[in-house]
């Protein structure tokens, strides 16, 4: 992929962001002395001084040097502060950074000064699409990668003081607060995945491209390895035991005389750790930091698991992020990978190309994020790689084992525990919520199927009637041996417009989250249609898996019943843009959306006079306290629906009738009386933003076709 299509045009707030990004590193700075940030503790390790000045050579090499007749700020500086750009000539060894006493800390401040009022210059002039967009928005996170690595390096030289210093009073955590453990892990059937950035956000070189891996059945650890779990492979002898470690580990623990994580200390009988905060005991609920690459394989060793692979850790970070705890913001996570370019890859074009792919060699790939992550620094895709010996980086591990062989009903296990997770999760927010997908259980699904034949409920009819009119004309494009795949299957009923009207389909994809109402829909269909190809697929249309490989004619993608208004905007565009990929270069798709009108059109829908609505909202209670065992008073809630103008959305809710404790399981979530549960968010949508959005996920509006009153849409998109 070309290094330009990694990312969209440089966008209109694009100084303000550059901004924010070019303030955090002065600020961790701020409070530090200029002896600080001039000393180098290792040849690993880099002085705060570099690190600012070297976050702007970076912006001035990239950009600003393009410029027919710059002029640099200081044609000495060139040399000074880059870092392993051959390209660009000589430059100071690694090791010998902190042996730069000049220019003086006032002056790399100044020197980062005027590079930023060049920028804010050159920014508002507008960069050029394409190549140097894609370098300022890399020169931005090459920013939030140092603001990180300053952080690390300064621990590591507080470290090497017997005064035990600390830089800060409150540890920075821009990764966001320590999440609660939560237990368990959960298994993933494998089979043929995805993974690699896929395109049309930032991502680094190295994270593409988007390739096929074959992973087996595995199981991993919803939570990281903490401290306490770590002083019990030191209590047995972890260090000690040359059968737990690799042959270099083992090399690599004898010559360095490890004993503990780097930082601990044992004082008077106690294990302490050095912090960013200075020195305290080691706290056992704590993730385990600071453990090389050698002694994460040696613990898994011992525990009985081992480190999962980097296409695991993704697969299962990107199909459920929600059953884990501190997945992005707390430690790196060591992976078995090896770090080396995936199948396709092309380094970014000119002198950037040395930025990723010189290193793809010796090194080991970690993944996730920590607790010095500059928020938005950090996705699923992100390949961090440090040599196995080094232990200085904020580095730590999740553990994962082989599984065997899938099930239906293990299938439906780990939808539980998914349910569980997210249940928990959303309940321990500050404004309580949970996803609308798991309204539809099998219960669930007959509900809504019963509210879509209620007078009061007309997007089910307007839609149905509008599909029927539209069908010949949208069916007429599939083509011979076309694939359907509809997303949120349900009951497949509208499904059945189509079909009836494209005799050359040649498969249909259902994918549902519902084992049961998905396996019921598929054996209707399969019956009705047995000229029909059916391979159902039970999962989470947000976290789309690999489809499978039905048919030589064209995918189309069906999104009936305005399910897309219950996404947040930025969901909705990484859901079609996610869709788009799976479907493929000359794919349709068909997306029903409702449209804004009278709120009291709207409210009436959402909470009939049968009360079918409100059942419907309640039986996620239901469906907890049988699924999970937890102890919902269905009494003390009642069903609430109204219509957010601002956002112009419907929302469902469900409120607390009384003030109350639920437990789910070991889990105690209280309610004040009145305090609501966000079920169900439905936008409803105009020409205008159906339109942007479909654009803003790379889509092209072919047709929109308007019901009657109470009117809704049906578009057509083509990829």
């Amino acid at each position: 992929m070309d290094a330009t299509a990694r990312i969209p045009s440089v966008r209109s707030d694009d100084r303000r962001r550059y901004a924010e990004v070019r303030a955090a590193m002065p600020a961790l700075a701020a409070g530090l002395s200029a002896e600080d940030l001039a000393a180098q503790s290792m040849p690993d390790a880099s002085p705060g001084k570099w690190h600012l000045a070297h976050s702007s050579w970076f912006f001035e090499a990239m950009i600003l040097a393009a410029e027919p007749g710059y002029k640099p700020v200081d044609p000495r500086l060139q040399q000074l502060f880059n870092s392993y750009y051959d390209s660009l000539g000589r430059r100071v060894e690694r090791a010998e950074r902190g042996l730069m006493t000049r220019p003086s800390l006032d002056e790399v401040l100044a020197y980062r000064t005027e590079i930023d009022r060049r920028m804010e210059a050159r920014l508002a002039d507008g960069l050029d699409e394409g190549l140097e967009a894609y370098l300022f928005t890399l020169g931005l996170h090459h920013d939030q990668q140092h603001q990180e690595l300053f952080l690390m390096d300064l621990l590591n030289l507080m470290s090497r003081s017997p005064l035990d210093p600390a830089a800060f009073t409150r540890e920075p955590r821009p990764g966001g607060a320590l999440q609660r453990a939560r237990g368990g892990q959960t298994r993933f059937e494998g089979g043929l995945v995805e993974i690699g950035h896929t395109g049309g956000t930032f991502a680094f070189d190295n994270e593409g491209p988007c390739h096929k891996v074959w992973l087996e059945p595995f199981l991993l650890d919803h939570d990281l390895v903490t401290n306490g779990q770590w002083l019990a492979f030191m209590a047995d002898g972890g260090y000690a035991r040359p059968e737990l470690w690799l042959a270099d580990g083992w090399a690599a623990v004898r010559r360095e005389g490890w004993e503990a994580p780097l930082y601990w200390r044992r004082d008077e009988g106690t294990w302490t750790v050095l912090g960013l905060t200075g020195r305290d005991p080691v706290d056992p609920d704590q993730p385990v930091r600071h453990v090389s690459a050698y002694e994460a394989d040696a613990y898994a060793r011992w525990a009985g698991k081992r480190l999962p692979t980097e296409a695991e850790w993704e697969s299962a970070a990107a199909t459920a992020p929600d059953v884990f705890s501190n997945l992005f913001s707390e430690v790196w996570q060591h992976t078995s990978s090896a770090y080396a370019p995936y199948p396709g890859f092309r380094p970014t074009e000119g002198t950037a190309s040395e930025y990723n792919g010189k290193f793809m060699a010796n090194q080991m790939v970690l993944r996730g994020g920590s607790f010095a992550t500059p928020a938005g620094h950090a996705r699923v895709t992100y390949r961090n790689f440090f040599y196995p010996q080094q232990r200085w980086a904020f580095m730590g591990l999740r553990l994962a084992a082989n599984a065997p062989a899938g099930s239906p009903a293990r299938i439906e296990k780990m939808e539980t525990a998914r349910f569980r997770a997210e249940l928990v999760a959303g309940l321990s927010r500050p404004r309580k919520s949970l996803s609308p997908k798991w309204f539809y259980d099998a219960e669930g699904s007959r509900l809504f199927e019963d509210i879509t034949r209620l007078p009061e409920y007309y997007p089910t009819r307007q839609e149905a009637a509008l599909l029927r009119d539209m069908a010949p004309a949208l069916t007429g494009s599939f083509g011979e041996n076309a694939v359907l795949v509809e997303f949120g299957s349900g009951a497949s009923e509208k499904t059945r417009i189509l079909m009836d009207a494209a005799p050359s389909l040649k498969a249909y994809v259902p994918i549902d989250i519902s084992p049961e109402a998905l396996k019921a829909a598929a054996a209707s269909i399969a019956e009705t249609y047995p000229g029909i190809e059916v391979a159902p697929m039970v999962g989470d249309f947000l976290n789309l898996a690999p489809l499978p490989e039905l048919g030589r004619g064209r995918r189309i993608g069906f999104f009936p019943g305005s399910t897309i208004g219950n996404l947040e905007p930025d969901q909705a565009v990484a859901f079609l843009a996610n869709a788009r990929e799976r479907l493929g270069p000359s794919s349709l798709f068909i997306l029903g959306v409702d449209l804004v009108k009278d709120p009291a059109i709207l409210v009436a829908a959402y909470d009939d006079a049968q009360g079918v609505t409100a059942a419907f909202n309640l039986n996620l209670l239901v469906r907890a306290n049988q699924e999970l065992g937890a102890d919902f008073d269905l009494a003390g809630f009642s069903h609430l629906a109204r219509w957010n103008a601002e956002d112009s959305r419907m929302e469902m809710h469900l409120r607390a009738d009384r003030a109350m404790t639920v437990r789910i399981g070991d889990v105690a979530v209280s309610f004040e009386a009145g305090e609501t549960i966000h079920t169900e968010s439905s936008r409803k949508f105009t020409e205008a933003t159906v339109t942007a959005m479909a654009e803003a996920a790379g889509w092209r509006v072919t047709t929109i076709e308007t019901s009657p009153a109470p009117s809704v849409a049906v578009v057509l998109l083509s990829a």
